[in-house]
């Protein structure tokens, strides 16, 4: 079930978008009354929606008594009945700014530290106030809204089919790919197995429901049944703890064979130049980068060993051909070959080292033209129709910057805008992380182009996100390279 969208519209008035008003005496007509009109009056949170929008308030302009000054707004969100007096404080004084948006998640984060009440009522208050005039304009509005209580971010792998046992303590975690939606790739033994939120606590755990399904178990009177392993192998497991569904599948070997790759060729003087492991993906490597020249190039499994290496099953292979194969000795040697028509352009290259499954997957990189910020921390929250664009270096088409005002809350990087949210990203490495000030890697995901989503074999990047948080409010400067998928995030 999809939660009811609370939203608060400007009726008959003029909705602005940010930096666009600069002339006050032309706007004001001196009957824009400060307005907010609530079409909808409930709304229900629910985690499974929670990168869906759950509210937005819109106001209108108000009126500066045709003095020609700024107009502050204070939006306040308050249990009804209140006086405000313990208000939670959405738009502290601010200028230029006529809506206020939160994911479901948000939202929820809002309602439930600030109130705690599981359902309530409440109301949000609009202020205007004009420098030298005492006259406040107010406009307010009551809504209902129920909370969610979220799941846990962190889930761990217990039991005699597990690879550390019932040790509570040593439980192997599982990777957090989204909301409530957990991954793990692993040994496991013949027996019987279930979930922990917390290391070194046995409760609250999910374990075997009656249908099959995950269930909540958070005392020791609820009943511990588990899940069976028949046969010890290699698994991925996934869950999804919002909806109860799990699921186990015999995987490949728990770990890659090589922990480095390294392109070998004619453009990098045969020296050997390393790649990077995917985020999502060990097996994966990758690389962006701009051949001036080009010629032969293979794969080096270890720094300077001509041995053991990754290359193309024909002679002189284009690089649109993707079939790799290892070959542990020196022969055979084959390589691909650019062409010099196909150099002096940027690649992105991926290879996978599967065994048995090898393959080279590489396409030339055009670099958007212009990538934006969005989220909770920027001004455009998370409308992405505003999201703030980025400027490109004169210099390199392939680095953008950022100067301005953030909030303490997410944010990230849209490609394209998408109205879908189904484009292309540049998202935190790690989700939830604060900016360290020095350079550090971006996860790239394209939810819409195939043959970025068929270099994942088990991994659907439709479900990925991962948002940078910004720790505290201030100025920042951002420099992103979409070529080395980098990004350098300084609090001035």
């Amino acid at each position: 079930m999809k939660p009811y969208i609370l939203t608060l519209a400007a009726a008959g008035a003029l909705i602005l978008s940010g930096c666009t008003d600069n002339s006050y005496m032309e706007l004001d007509k001196g009957s824009n009354d400060l307005t907010l009109n609530s079409d909808i009056t409930e709304i229900a949170l629910q985690e499974i929606n929670s990168s869906a929008t759950a509210i937005n308030l819109e106001w209108s302009t108000g009126h500066n008594f045709k003095s020609g000054k700024k107009i502050y707004y204070t939006l306040e969100i308050a249990p009804a009945g209140s006086d405000f007096s313990e208000a939670y404080v959405a738009v502290d004084n601010e200028t230029q700014v006529y809506k206020w948006s939160k994911t479901v998640e948000e939202f929820n984060d809002i309602l439930r530290s600030n109130f705690g009440k599981a359902s309530q009522s409440y109301q949000a208050r609009v202020r205007a106030t004009v420098p030298d005039y005492d006259e406040i304009q107010e406009s307010a509005v009551e809504f209902s809204a129920s909370t969610y209580e979220p799941v846990t971010k962190t889930l761990y792998i217990i039991g005699d089919a597990a690879p550390n046992g019932w040790s509570a303590d040593n439980a192997a975690e599982m990777t957090r790919t989204s909301n409530g939606v957990f991954t793990w790739q692993g040994n496991m033994k013949e027996g019987n197995f279930k979930f922990i939120t917390t290391l070194g606590q046995f409760l609250p755990s999910y374990n075997k429901g009656l249908d099959g399904k995950l269930i909540y178990r958070a005392s020791d009177d609820d009943p511990d049944e588990q899940f069976h392993i028949d046969e010890a192998y290699t698994y991925r497991i996934d869950v999804n703890l919002l909806t109860g569904e799990i699921s186990w599948n015999k995987s490949e070997a728990e770990t890659p064979a090589y922990d480095n790759l390294y392109l070998v060729g004619n453009m990098t003087g045969w020296g050997f130049e390393a790649m990077q492991r995917d985020i999502l993906d060990p097996f994966l490597f990758r690389m962006g980068r701009y051949f001036e020249q080009g010629g032969e190039f293979k794969f080096g499994t270890s720094n300077g060993n001509w041995e053991n290496m990754l290359k193309a099953t024909t002679p002189n292979a284009s690089i649109t051909e993707t079939s790799m194969e290892f070959v542990s000795g020196f022969d055979p040697d084959n390589k691909w070959v650019m062409k010099d028509g196909e150099a002096g352009k940027a690649y992105k290259i991926c290879v996978d080292i599967r065994k048995g499954k090898e393959r080279m997957m590489m396409r030339e990189f055009v670099p958007y033209g212009c990538i934006y910020l969005i989220g909770s921390a920027c001004s455009a929250g998370w409308d992405i129709s505003n999201a703030l664009p980025m400027d490109v270096d004169a210099s390199d088409p392939y680095t953008l910057t950022w100067e301005g005002a953030l909030d303490k809350g997410e944010l990230k990087f849209t490609c394209d805008k998408r109205s879908d949210w189904g484009g292309a990203w540049f998202l935190a490495d790690e989700d939830g992380k604060s900016p360290t000030g020095q350079q550090e890697r971006l996860l790239f995901v394209d939810k819409a182009d195939e043959w970025f989503k068929s270099q994942y074999l088990e991994i659907g990047v439709g479900d990925i996100d991962r948002k940078w948080q910004i720790p505290s409010a201030g100025t920042y400067s951002i420099t992103l390279d979409q070529l080395n998928e980098t990004v350098t995030i300084i609090k001035k």
